[in-house]
């Protein structure tokens, strides 16, 4: 069987190239195991993951070391082949996973139509010599057509001394059909000792059969989930409406360039990010941002990929394409997790690389036990129990164990509007007791705005112009809150001979010979300037509501206080009390003013409070956390809070729309909904749990699988499983494990 694949993004670090390609065709964990050892095998390549059941190759390496075609040609050696298409790598997915679906299903049915007969005669006419040539000619068609490809693959693989699934059905299937094909044309040999001389091309036929029947089922059940990937690519109109010298014309989607000027009436899907320049309307943005309410659209205002344009014509200057857009950024980070893998995996996939062998082993020894103990009279019996021992170990069932979960998983969470970024996120969530926030943003709307404003001596059109001047060049997020209240006071850039920021206190700016600063309480302990007692009470006041406190001063003189509010969001509350009812602890870690950071918190009922850290705080908080036992997340903007949230065990970025700190965080929570953070907790232990269920399960039905295969329940009762049987369950072993995996899918 063919392995194919087929390049899907790139992306570059330093000197190193990243590479996940599509890799299709795999019979079993074991082709993922064999491909992800030749790879990483290569000189110049750091490293390399197979995963199974999302049929991907990640690969990171040097491109000056190696190349994709010199990986092409290790893999093609190792028995596989690499194909590297410039096209449409969806289109090509889906196209050569619909001809094998087809290819699977018209060799299951007519394996199927042939080993039935062949069951019928075996149970009515076993005896007659015609009937035993018939069955002999059914089975070998059955073997030579219908099973074709696991005699190839297992042939290939034996001769590069490799061994998978295919083999073990090989193996089993051979065996039978020439056991029975000897006793067939000399079944002398065993009645000159007295002996019958069975035959068991039904047990062949119907092994193949059951094996592609759970093949098929598999691919399935397998193809659904993956339907939160296809479904956010379906999101993505395919054509896009290009305005061009008054006239408009469909082209397709990869023809958009950046600059492009598109068209988009009522009821039309955005066909790429993009902003207003002529006409308004109402965008249905749920599937970013959850609301289901439209948001209106002015000139000026973004637009993004895949969201509904609700009424009203209008053109967008395109300023996001293909990989570029919003929508693109989502699928490819779900790409990426789901094909990742988490801790546990690392160790099923020791298991499977050593899994054939060691069946095949079990079942000689299977047959020589038989022998020993009852010598040629047991022949039959000891071939029987060899053959349903290969037939039964299924190396499928450990290999999809934990990826089909991941993959429901890490869908879902996307579905819901959590983007997780790898397997190693989703399995440490649910182990976190402790959940670090920050204020700014995250607990509180981030849309802070001037409430009280006290001048010390009146303010002149020079000062407000500095003071626009510094919010203009100052990042913190209380800069806005300034720029809004500064909009209606004409205020505009000045001259700055030199702009200083200082982390944490505020920002300094030398005017004209003189220096003039912005910032918190610190500035004024810095420039040594007391607060005049007449407004001390007031700012006192305002400092107990909860507002942050801003002041604007000339070398040792103050000028302005300013009194900027942030309005808790409507959902922390409750996020802050499921959290508890889950048995978190959590904190709050703030670089604001003690009084405001108590005044959240007690609204929040967040006993751990930590106001007025700079950010190297932050991170020796989380540390401490960290040391003290505790499992913590962190939970921030992804950019201003980068040093707690690299400390922590589980990084979270809050946020909307292209704002989101993506490449920061290991988990994104798209909107600004806090109660998707206990949800994407809850989901880390669904995830997790079915996970050890379906790993639990595979182990299982092998431990006690095989021994039951290999007869050890003879002597008891006298059960000797038949291979046909054995074949039965195998199949039934790596469909249950998806099917279980496919149970979070209707888990609310």
């Amino acid at each position: 069987m063919q392995t194919k694949v087929v390049v899907l993004e790139t992306d570059e670090h330093m000197n190193l190239e990243t590479k996940t390609v599509l890799v299709l065709d795999m019979s079993c964990a074991v082709c993922a195991n064999n491909v992800e050892t030749t790879v990483k095998q290569l000189p110049g390549v750091v490293d390399a993951a197979v995963n199974f059941a999302t049929n991907t190759l990640t690969v990171k390496y040097n491109p000056q070391a190696i190349t994709l075609l010199k990986m092409q040609e290790a893999v093609r050696k190792a028995g596989y082949d690499l194909v590297i298409e410039s096209e449409d790598f969806v289109a090509l997915q889906e196209e050569i996973e619909w001809k094998h679906y087809k290819i699977l299903k018209r060799n299951m049915a007519g394996a199927w139509s042939f080993s039935i007969v062949l069951l019928l005669l075996s149970m009515l006419y076993a005896e007659p010599l015609w009937s035993k040539w018939l069955m002999m000619i059914l089975s070998f068609i059955v073997i030579s057509v219908f099973g074709r490809s696991f005699y190839i693959n297992g042939i290939r693989h034996a001769v590069k001394g490799k061994a998978n699934m295919d083999t073990l059905v090989t193996l089993s299937t051979a065996i039978a059909f020439l056991f029975s094909l000897f006793n067939t044309v000399y079944p002398q040999f065993w009645l000159s000792r007295g002996l019958e001389a069975h035959v068991y091309y039904d047990a062949s036929g119907m092994i193949i059969a059951f094996v592609l029947t759970g093949k098929f089922l598999e691919l399935r059940a397998r193809n659904s989930t993956s339907s939160a990937i296809r479904g956010l690519m379906g999101m993505q109109p395919k054509t896009a409406r290009l305005f061009k010298d008054g006239f408009e014309s469909d082209v397709p989607i990869a023809a958009i360039q950046v600059s492009d000027l598109l068209s988009v009436h009522p009821g039309e899907k955005i066909p790429v990010d993009g902003e207003l320049i002529e006409g308004n309307s109402a965008i249905d943005e749920s599937m970013l941002s959850g609301e289901s309410i439209p948001v209106e659209k002015v000139i000026g205002d973004k637009v993004y990929a895949g969201t509904i344009n609700q009424k009203g014509s209008f053109v967008m200057n395109a300023t996001g394409v293909g990989k570029a857009t919003f929508l693109a950024q989502i699928v490819q980070m779900v790409q990426e997790a789901q094909g990742s893998k988490a801790p546990v995996q690392r160790i099923v996939d020791k298991i499977s690389s050593v899994f054939v062998p060691v069946v095949v082993a079990l079942s000689l020894l299977t047959f020589i036990c038989w022998l020993s103990i009852g010598g040629s009279k047991y022949f039959s019996y000891g071939l029987l129990s060899a053959v349903s021992v290969l037939v039964i170990a299924c190396p499928c069932a450990l290999g999809l164990a934990t990826p089909t979960a991941l993959m429901v998983g890490i869908g879902k969470g996307a579905e819901h509007h959590v983007l997780i970024k790898d397997a190693f996120a989703l399995e440490n969530l649910c182990k976190v007791n402790a959940v670090v926030f920050d204020k700014t943003g995250t607990l509180t709307e981030g849309v802070p705005t001037v409430t009280d404003s006290y001048w010390l001596s009146g303010s002149n059109e020079e000062e407000l112009n500095i003071l626009y001047t510094a919010e203009q060049k100052s990042e913190h997020p209380l800069a806005l809150a300034i720029l809004r209240w500064l909009e209606d006071s004409g205020a505009t850039f000045c001259e700055v001979e030199q702009f200083k920021s200082m982390t944490g206190s505020g920002i300094s700016l030398l005017v004209k010979g003189k220096t003039y600063w912005v910032g918190n309480q610190r500035l004024l302990d810095m420039f040594q300037v007391q607060l005049p007692s007449k407004i001390d009470k007031e700012v006192k006041e305002w400092q107990e509501e909860g507002h942050s406190i801003a002041y604007f001063g000339k070398e040792n003189e103050l000028l302005v206080v300013l009194a900027i509010s942030d309005r808790i969001k409507s959902t922390s509350q409750q996020a802050v009390s499921i959290l508890k009812k889950q048995g978190i602890e959590v904190h709050l870690l703030t670089g604001d003013n003690k009084k405001a950071a108590l005044h959240v918190a007690s609204q929040l009922e967040i006993e751990h409070v930590a106001a007025e850290v700079l950010p190297d705080e932050k991170k020796q908080y989380i540390r401490r956390l960290h040391d003290s036992g505790k499992i913590v997340a962190m939970v921030g903007d992804g950019i201003n809070d980068s040093e707690a949230l690299a400390s922590a065990d589980v990084s979270i970025a809050m946020g909307k729309g292209t704002d989101i700190a993506m490449d920061v965080a290991q988990v994104t929570l798209i909107t600004s909904d806090l109660l998707l953070l206990p949800e994407a907790i809850r989901l880390s232990k669904q995830t997790v749990r079915l996970i050890y269920q379906n790993l639990f399960w595979a182990f299982i039905y092998n431990v006690i699988g095989i021994p039951l295969a290999a007869g050890v329940l003879f002597p008891v009762n006298g059960l000797l499983l038949n291979p046909m049987i054995a074949s039965a369950a195998m199949a039934f072993s790596s469909v249950s494990v998806v099917l279980n995996s496919l149970r979070l899918k209707f888990v609310k």
